[in-house]
């Protein structure tokens, strides 16, 4: 006999908050049925309404905090409570960190079921205007014109002036962009009718404070270009070179595939630690500068190189990684599905003056394979996949070829501890994971995992 829901929709509901979810709703039990409270903290009592009620779970609406949690703290953000870009304002930034700990040493020993894995506490950075790209939706709410991030759960814009975690060049990008659109009386995109022009502007910040826009349109004439690009000139001084990009397809992608300079350079440069790269409109480039310097020095610092050994970099990107992993060792291979992105690889090897990274575009799977034939032996492999982590047979690959260690750079725990349990099936042990969070006031974290082999240990 199924055992009997105990709350149903629109019923309101005293709970007592556990824990956070993976996506930072509070998690709370009636008669040991799970509820999420978005909004609600980790000891806090609340009132909340039943929303959703499914087989296993029900989602409610937090409707009064009765005894609020100690770590609470007010949101900055003027529009936080409506926006979904961010979701941990209202918990302290010290707080943020060690709940990030929390989540990974749970997806650990829950979701892989590994024992002694030692997870470091989350190493933060600056929790503020940290984020070198923005990609706003461009629309209309209430009949206005409106530039900012998606409501949470929704596609209404939410219009904001001040994002708090953008860089402030992004912040002037976005309002300057808001001005001409309403100036030269530019007409926005309607996602349900698939009409109007423009679509998203997307910012990129280097470390330099050259800023670079990208006006997203969905048809391939944007009007008035030239007096829009001289009006965003003006408005934010720090802009090297204003792109149009072309979206024409009724879809949830930003980018479309052709992308036109409208004014100034192709690329910005940005630089992590000593190594410079550039930035084109399509270009892959950590959103937080100064964390990606963190989470790369303990990449190396996990992979334990000595100068002699070979290494390959598989999901390279555009070769971050790589070559600050050819910088210590004798060779690294980075190997990438996206010839776009193994082609910014080659320019940023040149760039660096960095000879002994050789690039490969390709399947991870395939290309290993007939490196290992031809003679590759790797000492280290590095992998930082997407978010749904790596395939059983590229993570078979990896054992077969018998590297000495394995270091896996993710930005899912989920995902994460489910490929560490299969590396354990497949000899290869996992010592330490150190969190960097990479994005702070979100539920997001990036983590940096070493893997050695076990017959090492």
């Amino acid at each position: 006999m199924a055992k009997q829901i105990p709350v149903n929709s629109g019923e309101v509901c005293g709970l007592l908050i556990e824990r956070l979810g993976s996506h930072a709703e509070g998690v709370a039990h009636m008669e040991g049925f799970t509820v999420f409270v978005p909004g609600a903290l980790p000891g806090e009592r609340v009132r909340a309404r039943i929303r959703i009620v499914k087989k296993n779970y029900a989602a409610a609406d937090l409707m009064e905090i009765i005894d609020a949690g100690h770590e609470r703290v007010q949101p900055r953000c003027p529009v936080y409570n409506v926006c979904g870009g961010c979701q941990l304002q209202h918990l302290s930034y010290e707080a943020q960190l060690r709940e990030k700990q929390r989540q990974v040493e749970d997806a650990v020993r829950h979701i892989g079921k590994l024992d002694g894995v030692k997870v470091y506490p989350t190493i933060g950075g600056e929790p503020w205007e940290y984020r070198n790209k923005m990609q706003f939706p461009v629309g209309k709410s209430h009949g206005e014109i409106a530039i900012g991030c998606f409501s949470l759960g929704s596609h209404a814009i939410v219009d904001t002036d001040n994002c708090c975690i953008q860089h402030s060049t992004n912040n002037a990008l976005m309002n300057a962009m808001r001005e001409a659109v309403r100036r030269f009386g530019l007409s926005v995109y309607d996602e349900d009718r698939h009409r109007g022009v423009l679509r998203h502007i997307m910012g990129r910040v280097s470390a330099n404070g050259d800023a670079m826009a990208v006006i997203v349109t969905a048809k391939k004439e944007l009007p008035q270009a030239k007096r829009v690009v001289k009006f965003l000139r003006e408005r934010v001084p720090q802009l090297a070179s204003v792109h149009q990009n072309i979206q024409t397809f009724h879809n949830n992608v930003i980018l479309g595939r052709e992308t036109n300079l409208l004014w100034g350079k192709p690329a910005i440069r940005d630089a992590i630690g000593p190594l410079s790269f550039q930035i084109s409109p399509r270009s892959f480039f950590q959103v937080n500068t100064a964390q990606a310097k963190v989470l790369y020095g303990k990449a190396l610092e996990f992979a334990g190189l000595q100068g002699g050994e070979t290494v390959i970099d598989a999901y390279c990107g555009t070769g971050t990684i790589t070559l600050f992993l050819a910088r210590k060792a004798r060779k690294a291979y980075g190997i990438e599905v996206v010839s776009t992105a193994i082609a910014d690889a080659k320019k940023n090897a040149r760039a660096n003056n960095i000879r002994n990274a050789e690039f490969i575009v390709g399947d991870t799977a395939k290309v290993m394979p007939h490196l290992y034939r031809n003679g590759v032996r790797p000492d280290v492999i590095v992998t930082d996949p997407p978010r749904a982590g790596s395939t059983p047979v590229v993570l078979e690959t990896f054992a077969r070829m018998r590297p000495s260690r394995i270091i896996y750079v993710s930005c899912n725990p989920a995902t994460l501890a489910r490929d560490l349990a299969l590396l354990d099936n497949l000899g290869y042990c996992t010592k330490k994971i150190q969190p960097v969070d990479m994005f702070p006031m979100s539920f997001h974290i990036e983590t940096v995992s070493e893997i050695v082999r076990k017959d090492l240990l």
